[in-house]
C-alpha cells in the first residue's frame, strides 16, 4: 500500500494526486463503484475506517474521511491518501482546521467519484436532519448508528423519525435483519393470532425498541420491551393464540427458536461486527420503507 501525506493543501490537489498514484502504481482505472463519506471524530477515525475499509472489500470504494479538527486555527486542510492492492479501491483522509470546518461538502464535492453513488456514514452523533446536512445532501444514502448514547439511542432514533427523508437508515436497524429474517420465517407455516409479546435485550440496547416497534407494527399487536443481561438481544416472545412463539439466544451465536406443537430448533444468530452492517448498508441504495415504518412508530410510542 502507497500512502502520500498533503499538508496545507486543496481538493484539487488531492484529486490530481490520487490520478498520479493511481498510474505510478500501474492501474489507471478506477474500478469503483460509490463513494463512501465517513463523517467522525479523531477518536474515532481507526475503528471506523477499519470499518469502511472492510466493507469496502465488497463494494470497491472512494472512502472519504472527514475530520473535523480546531475551529479556531487558521484554515488549513490536510490529507492523507491511501492506495494500493490492501486497499479496495482509495481511502483519503481529510483534517479539516479553521472555517472549512464549516464547509465540508465544499472539500468533499470535488473529490467525489463522478457518475456513483455517494453514501454518508456517522459513526458517532448525528445531524439531526441528515439529509439537510451540508454532507447529506451529497449523498443518496445517510447511516447514522444509535448505538452508545446515554440513553440508549432512543431520542437519537425518534429525532431520526421526526427528520426522516427517503435514503435515511441506522445500523440499529441494520443489526435486526437476521433477528427480522427469522422472525418472518417462523411466519410461513400457520400461526394463531398474536395478541401481545416482549422482546429482550441488555439495558440501553436501541435496536430492542425498533425491534418492538417493527413488530407492533406488522402484527398490530403490543410489545413491551424488557432488560436482560445480554449480550445485546436475548429474545422475542410472542403470544399467539395457539401458544408462544419464541426465538432466544444466549450465547450471541447461536439461537432457539420455539413454535406452538412442535419440537424446539437450533438456528444460528450470531451478533455481526460493524463491517458487516455497513456492506449490507451499501448493497442496497434506494429507500428503506419497512425501516421508516418502523422508525416513525417507535417515535410514537416514545411520544405517548
Amino acid at each position: 500500500m502507497t500512502t502520500f501525506m498533503l499538508t496545507d493543501t486543496t481538493a484539487g490537489k488531492i484529486a490530481a494526486q490520487l490520478t498520479h498514484l493511481r498510474h505510478q502504481m500501474g492501474a489507471p482505472a478506477i474500478g469503483m463503484v460509490l463513494t463512501l463519506v465517513v463523517v467522525c471524530e479523531e477518536r474515532d477515525q481507526y475503528d471506523s475506517l477499519r470499518a469502511a475499509t472492510d466493507a469496502a472489500r465488497e463494494h470497491p470504494s472512494r472512502i472519504l474521511v472527514v475530520i473535523n479538527r480546531e475551529s479556531d486555527e487558521g484554515n488549513r486542510l490536510d490529507a492523507e491518501l491511501r492506495i494500493g492492492e490492501s486497499t479496495p479501491g482509495e481511502v483519503v483522509v481529510l483534517r479539516l482546521y479553521g472555517e472549512l470546518t464549516e464547509h465540508a461538502d465544499s472539500v468533499v464535492s470535488p473529490l467525489l467519484l463522478p457518475d456513483t453513488p455517494v453514501v454518508a456514514w456517522w459513526p458517532g452523533l448525528a445531524p439531526e436532519v441528515m439529509s439537510q446536512d451540508p454532507i447529506g445532501m451529497l449523498a443518496q444514502r445517510r447511516i447514522s448508528d444509535a448505538k452508545g448514547f446515554h440513553d440508549g439511542g432512543v431520542q437519537s432514533l425518534v429525532t431520526r423519525a421526526k427528520g426522516y427523508a427517503p435514503g435515511d437508515t441506522d445500523l440499529a436497524w441494520s443489526r435486526l435483519t437476521p433477528w427480522r429474517s427469522l422472525l418472518a420465517a417462523a411466519f410461513d407455516q400457520p400461526v394463531g393470532k398474536v395478541e401481545g409479546g416482549s422482546v429482550e435485550a441488555s439495558a440501553g440496547n436501541p435496536s430492542a425498541p425498533l425491534l418492538a416497534a417493527w413488530l407492533s407494527e406488522r402484527l398490530d399487536a403490543p410489545i413491551r420491551v424488557t432488560d436482560s443481561s445480554g449480550p445485546g438481544l436475548t429474545s422475542v416472545r410472542l403470544e399467539a393464540s395457539d401458544g408462544e412463539l419464541a426465538v432466544s439466544r444466549g450465547d450471541a451465536r447461536l439461537a432457539t427458536l420455539s413454535r406452538p406443537g412442535q419440537p424446539d430448533r437450533n438456528v444460528a444468530l450470531a451478533r455481526r461486527h460493524t463491517a458487516e452492517l455497513l456492506a449490507e448498508e451499501l448493497r442496497r441504495l434506494d429507500s428503506d420503507e419497512v425501516y421508516e415504518s418502523a422508525v416513525k412508530r417507535l417515535a410514537r410510542s416514545y411520544k405517548s
